[in-house]
């Protein structure tokens, strides 16, 4: 073989091995954040298109309410709103990230429900009111039972 083949044969190689790898984001604690395929409702802009409202990421502090969330402590997340009445919700709780997602209850543009799932099982349910597409406040509980009073965005 000569030296040709033997540089374009690595070449493409490497390029095969290569083309598996991809970019894994990171939050603020260092988590992986798990990104979620996301579906444009009928009748929206899709994101990206002129005219659509970029998504805005915001933090989710949540603070004791019960016994049984002190054990816990303080937990933090993040909610990405879609600007379409939908979001992205993620959370760490003792070391398993739970993700799912934030909707606004039909009929009224401020209000909503959120969940959130991890691989062992656990799972937090939330109601939560925007007061702005910025800034809201709401309640959760996890399957455990602790249940904790969030504040959403700055």
């Amino acid at each position: 073989m000569n030296r040709k083949t033997i540089v374009a044969a690595a070449l493409a190689a490497s390029s095969l091995t290569l083309s598996g790898c991809y970019v894994m984001p990171y939050g603020p604690e260092g988590q992986p954040w798990h990104v979620m395929p996301m579906t444009v409702p009928p009748g929206s802009v899709p994101m990206g298109s002129p005219g659509a409202p970029a998504p805005v990421a915001l933090n989710v502090r949540m603070y004791p309410a019960n016994e049984q969330a002190t054990q816990t402590g303080m937990l933090t997340g993040t909610v990405v709103n879609m600007m379409t009445g939908k979001g992205r919700f993620q959370l760490n709780f003792n070391g398993e990230v739970l993700t799912g997602e934030a909707t606004r209850v039909d009929g009224d543009a401020r209000k909503g429900v959120a969940s959130a799932f991890g691989p062992s099982g656990t799972y937090m349910s939330c109601e939560y009111q925007m007061s702005n597409p910025k800034q809201g406040a709401g309640t959760c509980t996890l399957s455990n039972g602790a249940k904790y009073q969030a504040h959403i965005g700055s």
